[in-house]
């Protein structure tokens, strides 16, 4: 369905509360905002046109009681969750249900990563799930696509005001949300053995090498994973970044300049001290952490339930430390991520699609995901719970929150970022110049997208 025929049909199901979009039954608020007429110019011609530009609105009972009136026959939808989110998202969309018996749904569970569901969407749109979990760092490129439906009204409640500001950020695009915050912790922080560190310790890297070598032991960071050598070389107090460029294509990075060489020597010294080693992958620094050898590490969620019950009472997790280059001192920082859930808007029933969505992120279901995987909540209230703050994972990516930045990133980051942390964890075995290795990794990073 083109952009412009849903635009006109949301404007008409606002007025007559009953419309049809694609032969979907939907309807909005009739308390939404009024339309407002604006110009459009027709690609091409030169001449313009009237379109209707509708606002989000606020949430109201009628909303709901509207998509029902403007439904007959049997809603059928389906909606694509993680493997690992299975079993509670069938709970969850069995309580949708019940919450509508005088409607008839079908509604088919099917199995997707969130990391791969772009892909999945892309290959074809219109045979895509209704309603599907991704990551943040796809939404770009699946708006570009026409393959997310824009959150222009509310049923039961405003995702903007419903959830913590980086979430709703990265669900926007050009000032518009086009997802439904689903999650707030799909990034990195520090795990570490309260029995090495004490809590000054953890504030400093350089602190922390002098703590785990005085106790034989050693420190894992991916330094070969693209993802997480972004925080040195991104670190608070340095002006280097690497980012998506305005074509929402190419990149633009300057590690090569400033303070990169500071960090990249600085990097070469901790690796050399014998004590701050290169962890191979998460799988392997989660078992060494477990066996002992690691006394910290950094890494998320997914390893909190595995390193809480190796270390027990001597479980502790906390923002990621400082560290020095170049004689002064910086805050590492991360990539933040998200999880979201789109609604496609090839839909046959955009309406119930965009309901369910809010259904399966309001706080209940956010609380729900935390109390049966441990997920930290993108919901403010939810997240905002005693039992979401004294989780000590939950709690240190909350800390790390403020160091952290969005991650949009081009393809072509990965490969030359993760080549330069693979030298600097081996400590740089043919000496190649400090300047040169950053001005190679650049290079690959910033060069043009393929089409």
């Amino acid at each position: 369905m083109k952009k412009r025929a849903i635009a006109l049909a949301m404007a008409m199901i606002m007025t007559a509360s009953l419309a049809g979009c694609g032969g979907q039954p939907a309807a909005a608020p009739e308390t939404q905002g009024t339309e407002t007429p604006t110009t459009a110019t027709t690609e091409g011609s030169g001449e313009t046109e009237t379109e209707p530009v509708v606002e989000v609105a606020k949430a109201d009972d009628s909303a709901v009681g509207n998509l029902i009136a403007a439904t007959t026959g049997t809603v059928k939808l389906t909606v694509w969750a993680s493997e690992e989110d299975q079993d509670l998202t069938k709970k969850l969309i069995d309580g949708f249900e019940a919450q509508y018996p005088d409607v008839s749904f079908d509604i088919q569970l099917g199995a997707c990563s969130e990391s791969v569901a772009k892909d999945n969407v892309l290959a074809d749109p219109t045979a895509a799930a209704d309603v599907f979990a991704f990551a943040d760092d796809q939404i770009n490129e699946l708006v570009n696509a026409g393959a997310l439906q824009e959150v222009a009204a509310a049923y039961t409640y405003d995702v903007s005001k419903e959830n913590v500001a980086g979430s709703v950020a990265a669900a926007t695009v050009n000032g518009k949300v086009y997802a439904y915050p689903m999650t707030a912790d799909n990034g990195y922080f520090l795990y570490y053995n309260k029995s090495v560190f004490s809590d000054d310790d953890i504030k400093s890297l350089d602190k922390m090498i002098e703590a785990a070598g005085a106790a034989d032991k050693q420190i894992g960071f991916e330094l070969a994973n693209a993802w997480y050598l972004f925080g040195f070389f991104s670190a608070q107090g340095t002006d280097l970044y690497a980012r998506l460029s305005s074509d929402g294509m190419t990149n633009e990075c300057n590690w090569n300049e400033g303070v990169g060489p500071d960090i990249a020597n600085a990097l070469l010294g901790y690796v050399n001290s014998g004590v701050f080693v290169k962890a191979a992958d998460d799988a392997s620094a989660v078992s060494n952490m477990k066996d002992g050898k690691y006394a910290a590490i950094v890494n998320g969620t997914w390893s909190a339930a595995a390193i809480s019950e190796a270390l027990g009472d001597d479980y502790g997790a906390a923002k990621l430390p400082t560290f020095t280059a170049g004689g002064k001192e910086y805050q590492m920082s991360s990539f933040a991520g998200y999880k979201l859930i789109g609604v496609n808007p090839h839909s046959e029933f955009v309406g119930w699609s965009m309901l369910l969505a809010e259904y399966l992120t309001n706080e209940e279901s956010q609380v729900a995901r935390f109390e049966a995987r441990g997920l930290g909540p993108a919901n403010i209230k939810a997240a905002s719970s005693d039992a979401v703050k004294s989780d000590p994972a939950i709690a240190a990516i909350a800390a790390q929150a403020e160091y952290a930045t969005p991650q949009r990133i081009g393809g072509n980051f990965w490969d030359p970022a993760k080549s330069l942390g693979e030298i600097l964890g081996n400590g740089n075995p043919d000496g190649t110049d400090v300047q040169t290795l950053l001005d190679n990794a650049v290079e690959g990073i910033n060069a043009p997208a393929a089409n």
